[in-house]
Protein backbone atom coordinates (compact mmCIF):
# COMPACT_ATOMS: atom_id res chain seq x y z
CA UNK A 1 0.00 0.00 0.00
CA UNK A 2 1.79 3.61 -1.05
CA UNK A 3 0.46 6.69 0.58
CA UNK A 4 1.48 9.96 -0.41
CA UNK A 5 0.75 13.64 1.15
CA UNK A 6 1.29 16.71 -1.26
CA UNK A 7 2.96 18.46 1.26
CA UNK A 8 5.78 16.19 0.65
CA UNK A 9 5.58 13.94 3.57
CA UNK A 10 5.65 10.09 2.56
CA UNK A 11 3.00 8.22 4.84
CA UNK A 12 5.00 4.90 3.24
CA UNK A 13 6.63 5.59 6.45
CA UNK A 14 3.79 4.74 8.90
CA UNK A 15 3.71 1.78 7.42
CA UNK A 16 7.38 0.89 7.69
CA UNK A 17 7.03 2.01 11.63
CA UNK A 18 4.33 -0.35 12.34
CA UNK A 19 6.32 -3.59 10.76
CA UNK A 20 9.26 -1.88 12.45
CA UNK A 21 7.85 -2.21 15.92
CA UNK A 22 6.11 -5.25 15.29
CA UNK A 23 9.38 -7.32 14.29
CA UNK A 24 11.85 -4.60 16.21
CA UNK A 25 13.91 -5.82 13.72
CA UNK A 26 15.77 -4.04 10.89
CA UNK A 27 15.85 -7.30 8.89
CA UNK A 28 12.77 -8.62 9.68
CA UNK A 29 10.69 -5.44 8.37
CA UNK A 30 12.66 -5.86 5.48
CA UNK A 31 11.47 -9.03 5.05
CA UNK A 32 7.85 -8.67 5.23
CA UNK A 33 8.10 -5.07 2.98
CA UNK A 34 10.45 -7.25 0.38
CA UNK A 35 12.74 -4.29 0.95
CA UNK A 36 16.76 -5.00 0.84
CA UNK A 37 18.63 -4.55 4.23
CA UNK A 38 20.16 -1.30 3.14
CA UNK A 39 16.73 -0.24 2.28
CA UNK A 40 14.96 -0.65 5.30
CA UNK A 41 18.14 1.21 7.27
CA UNK A 42 17.60 3.97 5.18
CA UNK A 43 13.95 3.91 6.00
CA UNK A 44 14.55 3.75 9.69
CA UNK A 45 17.09 6.56 9.50
CA UNK A 46 13.80 9.02 7.82
CA UNK A 47 11.60 7.46 10.55
CA UNK A 48 14.38 8.47 13.08
CA UNK A 49 14.94 12.33 11.36
CA UNK A 50 10.69 12.80 10.86
CA UNK A 51 9.86 11.79 14.51
CA UNK A 52 12.88 13.24 16.36
CA UNK A 53 14.07 10.02 18.22
CA UNK A 54 15.87 6.74 17.67
CA UNK A 55 12.72 4.45 17.56
CA UNK A 56 14.58 1.79 17.72
CA UNK A 57 17.74 1.13 19.86
CA UNK A 58 20.19 -1.83 20.07
CA UNK A 59 20.07 -4.09 23.47
CA UNK A 60 22.69 -6.90 23.44
CA UNK A 61 21.78 -8.74 19.87
CA UNK A 62 18.32 -7.38 19.24
CA UNK A 63 16.45 -3.70 19.19
CA UNK A 64 13.86 -2.65 21.13
CA UNK A 65 11.59 0.03 20.88
CA UNK A 66 12.12 3.54 22.81
CA UNK A 67 9.50 5.10 25.34
CA UNK A 68 8.22 7.48 22.40
CA UNK A 69 8.26 4.58 19.93
CA UNK A 70 5.90 2.91 22.84
CA UNK A 71 3.73 5.28 23.59
CA UNK A 72 3.10 6.19 19.45
CA UNK A 73 2.51 3.01 18.98
CA UNK A 74 -1.42 2.28 18.89
CA UNK A 75 -1.80 5.03 17.08
CA UNK A 76 0.20 4.19 14.36
CA UNK A 77 -1.05 0.93 13.93
CA UNK A 78 -4.62 2.65 14.38
CA UNK A 79 -3.88 5.02 11.52
CA UNK A 80 -2.17 2.09 9.22
CA UNK A 81 -5.18 0.09 10.19
CA UNK A 82 -7.72 2.95 8.96
CA UNK A 83 -5.72 3.40 5.50
CA UNK A 84 -5.77 -0.35 4.93
CA UNK A 85 -9.80 -0.23 5.56
CA UNK A 86 -9.98 3.17 3.43
CA UNK A 87 -8.54 1.25 0.44
CA UNK A 88 -9.54 -2.69 0.83
CA UNK A 89 -12.55 -3.54 -1.01
CA UNK A 90 -14.72 -4.18 2.18
CA UNK A 91 -16.49 -7.33 2.80
CA UNK A 92 -15.52 -8.54 -0.22
CA UNK A 93 -12.14 -9.14 0.90
CA UNK A 94 -9.89 -12.32 -0.27
CA UNK A 95 -8.45 -13.12 3.52
CA UNK A 96 -6.54 -15.45 1.35
CA UNK A 97 -4.21 -12.49 0.19
CA UNK A 98 -4.25 -10.74 3.40
CA UNK A 99 -0.54 -10.52 5.18
CA UNK A 100 -0.96 -9.75 8.43
CA UNK A 101 0.42 -10.82 11.88
CA UNK A 102 -1.68 -10.36 15.01
CA UNK A 103 -0.54 -10.98 18.45
CA UNK A 104 -3.26 -13.06 21.48
CA UNK A 105 -2.23 -12.21 24.78
CA UNK A 106 -4.08 -15.34 26.85
CA UNK A 107 -3.34 -18.04 29.30
CA UNK A 108 -0.94 -20.45 28.84
CA UNK A 109 -3.46 -23.23 28.62
CA UNK A 110 -5.08 -20.68 25.87
CA UNK A 111 -2.57 -21.94 23.46
CA UNK A 112 -2.27 -25.78 24.76
CA UNK A 113 -5.84 -26.44 23.90
CA UNK A 114 -6.67 -23.98 21.36
CA UNK A 115 -3.59 -23.25 19.33
CA UNK A 116 -2.92 -26.12 16.91
CA UNK A 117 -6.70 -26.14 15.70
CA UNK A 118 -6.83 -21.92 15.23
CA UNK A 119 -3.44 -22.30 13.25
CA UNK A 120 -5.53 -25.44 11.12
CA UNK A 121 -8.03 -22.99 10.25
CA UNK A 122 -5.15 -19.94 9.73
CA UNK A 123 -3.27 -22.25 7.12
CA UNK A 124 -6.67 -23.42 5.39
CA UNK A 125 -8.76 -19.99 5.12
CA UNK A 126 -5.87 -17.19 5.42
CA UNK A 127 -1.95 -18.60 5.29
CA UNK A 128 -0.84 -14.91 5.24
CA UNK A 129 -1.57 -14.61 8.90
CA UNK A 130 1.02 -15.24 11.54
CA UNK A 131 -0.39 -15.71 15.27
CA UNK A 132 1.90 -14.45 17.58
CA UNK A 133 0.51 -15.72 20.99
CA UNK A 134 1.73 -14.31 24.61
CA UNK A 135 0.93 -15.18 28.02
CA UNK A 136 -0.51 -13.48 30.61
CA UNK A 137 1.65 -10.58 32.58
CA UNK A 138 1.84 -10.70 36.23
CA UNK A 139 0.82 -6.85 35.85
CA UNK A 140 -2.34 -5.09 34.23
CA UNK A 141 -1.36 -2.89 31.57
CA UNK A 142 -3.59 -1.44 28.59
CA UNK A 143 -2.18 -3.95 26.31
CA UNK A 144 -4.91 -3.83 23.71
CA UNK A 145 -5.09 -0.06 23.75
CA UNK A 146 -0.98 0.48 23.90
CA UNK A 147 -1.25 -2.30 20.46
CA UNK A 148 0.92 -4.55 22.48
CA UNK A 149 -1.95 -7.46 21.70
CA UNK A 150 -4.63 -7.57 19.42
CA UNK A 151 -7.27 -9.87 21.04
CA UNK A 152 -6.84 -10.89 24.62
CA UNK A 153 -8.57 -14.44 25.29
CA UNK A 154 -9.79 -15.75 28.90
CA UNK A 155 -11.54 -14.11 31.53
CA UNK A 156 -12.10 -10.94 30.71
CA UNK A 157 -12.27 -8.31 34.20
CA UNK A 158 -10.90 -5.28 32.55
CA UNK A 159 -13.77 -2.12 33.04
CA UNK A 160 -11.74 -0.44 30.38
CA UNK A 161 -14.55 2.36 28.36
CA UNK A 162 -12.44 1.82 25.11
CA UNK A 163 -12.24 -2.01 25.25
CA UNK A 164 -14.81 -4.59 23.34
CA UNK A 165 -16.04 -7.45 25.25
CA UNK A 166 -17.56 -10.29 24.30
CA UNK A 167 -18.62 -13.20 26.51
CA UNK A 168 -18.88 -17.08 24.90
CA UNK A 169 -19.84 -18.69 28.08
CA UNK A 170 -19.61 -18.36 31.81
CA UNK A 171 -17.81 -21.27 33.66
CA UNK A 172 -16.85 -22.20 37.52
CA UNK A 173 -13.20 -23.89 38.47
CA UNK A 174 -13.03 -27.78 38.88
CA UNK A 175 -10.74 -29.39 40.82
CA UNK A 176 -7.68 -32.31 39.29
CA UNK A 177 -5.63 -34.44 40.97
CA UNK A 178 -3.52 -37.20 40.37
CA UNK A 179 -5.32 -40.96 39.55
CA UNK A 180 -5.39 -42.96 43.15
CA UNK A 181 -5.24 -40.02 44.99
CA UNK A 182 -6.86 -40.39 48.71
CA UNK A 183 -9.51 -37.74 48.18
CA UNK A 184 -11.57 -39.08 45.71
CA UNK A 185 -12.12 -42.48 48.18
CA UNK A 186 -15.40 -41.75 49.63
CA UNK A 187 -17.57 -39.15 49.73
CA UNK A 188 -16.28 -35.79 48.37
CA UNK A 189 -17.38 -33.09 51.35
CA UNK A 190 -16.20 -29.71 51.72
CA UNK A 191 -14.33 -30.65 54.51
CA UNK A 192 -12.12 -33.71 53.16
CA UNK A 193 -11.49 -31.03 50.09
CA UNK A 194 -10.07 -28.48 52.66
CA UNK A 195 -8.01 -31.38 55.14
CA UNK A 196 -6.98 -34.26 52.97
CA UNK A 197 -3.90 -32.63 51.60
CA UNK A 198 -2.31 -29.32 50.25
CA UNK A 199 -3.15 -27.53 47.61
CA UNK A 200 -1.48 -25.62 44.81
CA UNK A 201 -2.62 -22.11 43.73
CA UNK A 202 -2.35 -21.34 40.25
CA UNK A 203 -1.96 -17.30 40.21
CA UNK A 204 0.01 -15.13 37.25
CA UNK A 205 0.59 -12.66 40.27
CA UNK A 206 1.94 -15.03 42.57
CA UNK A 207 -1.39 -15.13 45.51
CA UNK A 208 -1.53 -17.29 47.85
CA UNK A 209 -5.82 -17.01 48.34
CA UNK A 210 -8.36 -16.74 46.08
CA UNK A 211 -12.56 -17.46 45.92
CA UNK A 212 -11.97 -20.84 46.99
CA UNK A 213 -10.48 -20.12 49.89
CA UNK A 214 -13.02 -17.16 50.93
CA UNK A 215 -15.72 -19.89 50.03
CA UNK A 216 -14.67 -23.08 52.74
CA UNK A 217 -14.27 -19.34 55.15
CA UNK A 218 -17.90 -19.03 54.79
CA UNK A 219 -18.12 -22.89 55.97
CA UNK A 220 -15.81 -21.90 59.18
CA UNK A 221 -13.23 -24.26 57.18
CA UNK A 222 -9.38 -23.29 55.49
CA UNK A 223 -7.52 -25.31 53.26
CA UNK A 224 -2.85 -25.34 53.45
CA UNK A 225 -2.18 -23.24 50.44
CA UNK A 226 1.46 -24.91 49.89
CA UNK A 227 2.52 -23.19 46.54
CA UNK A 228 1.25 -21.14 43.52
CA UNK A 229 2.45 -21.49 39.86
CA UNK A 230 1.96 -18.64 37.16
CA UNK A 231 -0.09 -21.36 34.63
CA UNK A 232 -2.45 -24.25 34.71
CA UNK A 233 -0.11 -26.49 32.16
CA UNK A 234 2.76 -26.11 35.08
CA UNK A 235 0.50 -26.74 37.81
CA UNK A 236 -0.44 -30.32 36.17
CA UNK A 237 2.79 -31.85 35.77
CA UNK A 238 3.27 -30.72 39.66
CA UNK A 239 -0.15 -32.35 40.58
CA UNK A 240 1.02 -35.33 38.76
CA UNK A 241 3.75 -35.94 40.86
CA UNK A 242 2.57 -35.17 44.21
CA UNK A 243 -0.61 -35.58 46.59
CA UNK A 244 -1.55 -31.72 46.00
CA UNK A 245 -4.56 -30.44 44.99
CA UNK A 246 -5.22 -28.32 42.27
CA UNK A 247 -7.74 -26.13 40.26
CA UNK A 248 -8.53 -26.45 36.53
CA UNK A 249 -10.62 -24.36 34.33
CA UNK A 250 -13.19 -26.61 32.37
CA UNK A 251 -11.81 -25.56 28.89
CA UNK A 252 -8.02 -26.62 30.28
CA UNK A 253 -9.38 -30.09 30.58
CA UNK A 254 -8.06 -31.62 27.66
CA UNK A 255 -4.77 -30.86 29.20
CA UNK A 256 -5.51 -32.98 32.11
CA UNK A 257 -6.30 -36.24 30.66
CA UNK A 258 -2.83 -37.26 28.86
CA UNK A 259 -0.91 -36.40 32.34
CA UNK A 260 -4.12 -39.56 34.02
CA UNK A 261 -5.21 -36.78 35.88
CA UNK A 262 -8.51 -37.07 37.09
CA UNK A 263 -11.23 -33.71 37.10
CA UNK A 264 -13.55 -33.78 39.73
CA UNK A 265 -16.27 -30.87 40.75
CA UNK A 266 -15.25 -29.09 43.91
CA UNK A 267 -17.85 -29.33 46.38
CA UNK A 268 -18.54 -25.51 47.05
CA UNK A 269 -20.42 -22.33 45.91
CA UNK A 270 -17.77 -21.00 43.87
CA UNK A 271 -18.69 -17.88 41.55
CA UNK A 272 -18.93 -18.12 37.53
CA UNK A 273 -16.48 -16.78 35.70
CA UNK A 274 -17.07 -14.99 32.21
CA UNK A 275 -14.81 -16.02 29.19
CA UNK A 276 -14.55 -15.03 26.32
CA UNK A 277 -12.52 -12.34 24.41
CA UNK A 278 -11.89 -8.46 23.96
CA UNK A 279 -10.00 -6.24 21.63
CA UNK A 280 -9.51 -2.43 20.80
CA UNK A 281 -12.50 -0.58 18.72
CA UNK A 282 -9.89 0.16 16.06
CA UNK A 283 -10.06 -3.41 14.92
CA UNK A 284 -14.23 -3.22 14.73
CA UNK A 285 -14.40 -2.95 10.68
CA UNK A 286 -10.62 -4.89 10.33
CA UNK A 287 -12.22 -7.89 7.87
CA UNK A 288 -9.35 -9.65 9.13
CA UNK A 289 -9.32 -9.08 12.57
CA UNK A 290 -13.42 -10.00 12.42
CA UNK A 291 -12.13 -13.25 11.27
CA UNK A 292 -10.04 -13.95 13.90
CA UNK A 293 -12.97 -13.09 16.69
CA UNK A 294 -15.18 -15.84 14.40
CA UNK A 295 -12.77 -18.04 14.62
CA UNK A 296 -11.73 -18.34 18.11
CA UNK A 297 -15.46 -17.69 19.42
CA UNK A 298 -16.26 -20.96 17.42
CA UNK A 299 -13.66 -22.81 18.97
CA UNK A 300 -14.39 -21.78 22.69
CA UNK A 301 -18.10 -22.47 21.86
CA UNK A 302 -16.72 -26.00 20.70
CA UNK A 303 -14.57 -26.41 23.99
CA UNK A 304 -16.96 -25.55 26.36
CA UNK A 305 -19.50 -28.29 26.67
CA UNK A 306 -18.99 -30.95 29.23
CA UNK A 307 -16.04 -33.68 28.86
CA UNK A 308 -15.50 -36.69 31.52
CA UNK A 309 -11.59 -36.59 32.20
CA UNK A 310 -9.62 -38.66 34.57
CA UNK A 311 -9.18 -42.58 35.85
CA UNK A 312 -12.04 -44.80 35.63
CA UNK A 313 -13.51 -45.42 38.95
CA UNK A 314 -16.85 -46.77 40.59
CA UNK A 315 -18.27 -43.29 39.66
CA UNK A 316 -17.84 -40.61 37.77
CA UNK A 317 -15.51 -37.43 38.99
CA UNK A 318 -16.77 -34.75 37.20
CA UNK A 319 -20.18 -35.62 39.16
CA UNK A 320 -20.73 -33.94 42.15
CA UNK A 321 -20.82 -36.53 44.57
CA UNK A 322 -24.07 -36.92 47.07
Amino acid sequence: MRMTQSTGLDLNLLVALDVLLEEQSVRGAARRLHLSEPAMSRTLGRIRKALGDPVLVRAGRQMVPTPHALAVRAEVSAVVERARALFAPGRDTDLRTVSRTFTILGHDAIVATHGAALLARAAREAPGIRLRFLSESHIDAPFLRQGTADLEIGVIDTTAPEVRRETVYEDRMLGVVRCGHPLLDGELTPERFASTAGHLIVSRRGRLRGPVDEALAGLGLSRRVVASVGTYPASLFVLRETDLIGLISPWARPLAEPLGLTVFEIPLRLPAAPVGFAWHPRHDADPAHAWLRARVRELMEQGAGPAATGCTGPMDRTQRPG
